[in-house]
Parts: structure tokens; sequence; C-alpha cells
């Protein structure tokens, strides 16, 4: 039933809509923010749905839906079977089914509206610009930003009566399908100034990521694009508690670590290391010492583990610490001839300008094959091997490194020619359009050599 329904909602699903989204993630998410605010601070609505999947009206979702005979009945049955808890079965007059497969789906389809609801209102607002002329209806639907992450949402605006009023008209769109805001998670704030914040604190929290603007000097402030001094840097970071978080799970798999090998210990910290370094690399995590704060508190962890094994720091020291693969003092071992390192976060460099976000108008389901297995490196209607090849390759032909279009016939071509002993492996391997593959084997001398094997057979 997702499958049947999916293809037909994500061709009309809104720009910024990101949560159970195919193709769409956190960053994209996160990236469009930065987008938002990269030249001018704003204000911000930062708002949570109160019991989101638990509430949603079961008659405003199916006319939603808008379909008729069994498709709607059997959406209908899941949302009306009910729930069984500790053994006890209660009834569902409302909400989806949490932990369902289409459940995410019939969530994002509820809210579908929400961001168009608040467009309509932005053509409405009296802006105006430096001239004192009313700017015209794409200046004024491009000052309202409006993100949503399934029911986590933020809506930015210059202007704080805009916002206030974004506020309102969320709360009555909200209460068609049976919903509201959750008042302990819904706050007013600034970017970049906390007295024009209502908690007096500014900034805010979003998916684990905390976003704020500092005041700088000329030389280290942001610039615009037309490279005029804004007076402010924006930073993404993580937040505190999903900070803490980490640190208590790095803690616990330690202290349960007692009777374990150094190798044992090292492949159970790697992951959760690894995950974490990984989710914030889109982050400025690197630039305010976030990765190396979290590697010394790392540390500090593991030097107890040790103390308790050796009853002498230096001994233990010695002993779990060295240097290998010119780096000084890593926690790692060795087995099978074989070296076991400990990961650092530092090893991961983070920028959160350096991430592509995705295209607001695109779906996986749209057929564009070149698009997105460049961008995930995987796409069923791509050949697995061309797919990761245009991933690696950022979409681009390594021959006239311009970039693949829809329409454009594919080559895989060995970068050092068979012919001279290279081997069909990934890394010997690149896309290349066809006839920048003819152009390439023309050089490699390989046709030249064919015509000449082919005159002597002659």
């Amino acid at each position: 039933m997702k499958a049947a329904l999916e293809p037909e909602w994500e061709a009309n699903f809104e720009p910024n809509s990101y949560g159970f989204r195919p193709g769409r993630s956190c960053h994209d998410a996160i990236k469009q923010i930065k987008n938002s605010i990269q030249n001018k601070a704003k204000f911000v609505l930062d708002a949570d749905i109160a019991k989101c999947f638990d509430r949603i009206n079961h008659l405003a979702l199916l006319q939603k839906l808008n379909i008729k005979g069994k498709v709607r009945q059997q959406i209908k049955a899941w949302l009306k079977a009910g729930v069984i808890d500790q053994r006890v079965f209660a009834t569902t007059s409302e909400g989806t089914p949490q932990g369902g497969v289409i459940s995410p789906l019939l969530a994002n389809i509820a809210l579908h509206g929400l961001e168009n609801r608040l467009i309509e209102y932005a053509i409405t607002i009296d802006l105006i610009d430096n001239r004192g002329c009313q700017q015209g209806r794409k200046e004024k639907i491009k000052s309202l930003t409006f993100i949503r992450y399934a029911d986590d949402f933020v809506a930015l605006h210059k202007d704080l009566a805009v916002v206030q009023r974004c506020r309102e008209i969320i709360s009555e769109w909200l209460k068609d399908i049976g919903l509201e805001l959750k008042p302990e998670k819904t706050r007013l704030t600034h970017t970049l100034n906390p007295e024009l914040s209502e908690d007096g604190v500014a900034g805010f929290d979003f998916l684990g990521f905390h976003i704020q603007q500092f005041a700088a000097g000329k030389h280290r402030s942001n610039r615009s694009p037309e490279n005029r001094i804004l007076g402010f840097n924006t930073r993404i970071t993580p937040t505190k508690k999903a900070s803490k978080i980490h640190q208590q799970k790095i803690g616990k798999v330690i202290s349960e670590g007692k009777h374990i090998s150094q190798t044992e210990l090292i492949f159970s910290l790697n992951p959760i290391i690894r995950g974490w370094s990984n989710y914030y690399r889109h982050s400025d995590a690197s630039g305010v010492g976030e990765f190396p704060r979290q590697d010394n508190l790392t540390y500090l962890k593991l030097r107890r583990w040790v103390i308790r094994r050796c009853d002498s720091s230096k001994k233990g020291h010695n002993k779990y610490w060295r240097k290998m693969d010119g780096r000084n003092w890593v926690f790692a071992t060795r087995e099978n001839d074989s070296a076991i390192l400990l990961l650092l976060h530092c090893e991961v460099n983070s920028s959160s300008t350096d991430y592509v976000k995705v295209k607001s108008d695109k779906s996986p389901y749209d057929g564009d094959l070149i698009y997105w297995s460049s961008r995930l490196g995987k796409h069923p209607e791509m050949p697995l091997q061309k797919a990761i090849l245009l991933k690696k390759q950022k979409g681009k032909c390594n021959w006239c490194e311009m970039y693949f279009r829809e329409h454009d016939v594919l080559e895989v071509d060995h970068i050092i020619p068979k012919s001279k002993g290279g081997k069909s492996k990934m890394d010997n391997l690149q896309l290349l359009h066809r006839h920048c593959h003819d152009e390439k084997t023309a050089s490699d001398g390989k046709l030249r050599s064919d015509k000449t094997k082919r005159g002597h057979i002659e």
C-alpha cells in the first residue's frame, strides 16, 4: 500500500518537508535553515506538535487521501484496528498506529498543506525594500521560511510580528486535523540577539543541532554574496543534550567492559564514535572544538579503565596506547598481524558549508536516474556499479569534467586499460560519456593497436 501511495504524494508534497521522505534527511533540513539565515538574523518560531501520531483526526486524514474503494477501506481498517499495550487492548478512535510501515506517510499526508497555507499568508505581508517600494510576490514568499521534519518545525522571518502571526495561523490550521502545538516545546527566539528572544536565550535546537549566530568583527564576520560584511557568524553545532548522551553511551560501554579485552572494547566503541561523528560532520563541531572535546572525555574514561586493570597509570599507558601508523599514542592493539585502532572524533572533517541540499522539486520517483544515483549511490533503475561511480564522481564525467545530464549515454571505462594490465576493480573504473570514452580509448592507443592487429591479420 505504501509503495502504491508514496510516488503520487511525493510528486505533491511541499518542498520544505523532510521527515520520513525518501531521498531526504535531517541534514537537508538543517542546510535549508542555514541558507535562510546566512545573510540576515531572523526571528524563529521553534515548535512541536503535541502527540502528533496519536491525535490525527481519522476523517480529516481520509478526506485528504481522497481515495475510494478497497484502498480506503483497508487504510481505515488499519487506523481503527486498535493497539495492545502490556496485554491490554485499547481502541483507536484517532491517530495513526505507531510502528506501522505506512504511518509516517500518513502523518506527512495529514500535515500536507501547512507550508502552502503560510505561503498564502506570506503574499499578504507588507514588505518594503531599501528604496521604500513594496516588494513583489516572489520576494515576499522567499522572506518567510517554513521547514518541517515530521512533527517538528521552524518558521523564520526578520519581522517579529510575522512570526507571531505564523504561530496563530499554524494553531488554527492544526485544529482542522485534531492537533495542537505543545506549549512547553514552542518558543519564539532570535538567531542573534538574546534580548529579542522570549526567554532571553538566542538560537534554537533542531534535530540534535544547535543553530545560533554570534557577533563578529570585521575580519571574522560572514560576508554576503555581494561581499558585504554582515557582522555575525552562523554556527551549527551539536546540542549540549546530544553531546551529553553520546558521552553517556561511551561511558556505559567502557564501564560495562571491565573484563573484556582491548580488542573487544575497541570493536564496541568504534560504531558509536563513527555514527555520532558522521551525523555531525555537516556541522561546525570541529571549528568550535567539540570533536577534540569528545576525544578528551573518551580518553579520560579509557584512562580509568586502564588504571583498574593495571593499578598503574604509566604502566597501563605504555601497554594500551601505542605509536602506530604515523600517529602518536593511539588506543590500539595488534591481532593476527593487523592493527586495531580506536577511532577519533577528530578524524572526521566537519563543515556546515560543504553539504549540498537536495533540490526542492526532486523526488526519487521522478525518473532522474543521474541525479539520484549521483546523490545516493543507488537507484533501482540504475546498475549498481554505475550508481556507485556516479556518487564517487559527484555526477561529473572524469574526462570532460562536465556534469552528466538525464539523457546522456554513460559507459564504464578502465582507467588503466585492460590491454595494459588494468583490473576490473572499482578503484580502476570510472564513468564517462560515450564520446569521452571514445576519446580516452583513442588516447590510450588501444584503437590504433587494434587496427594494427586487424591489418596484420588481413
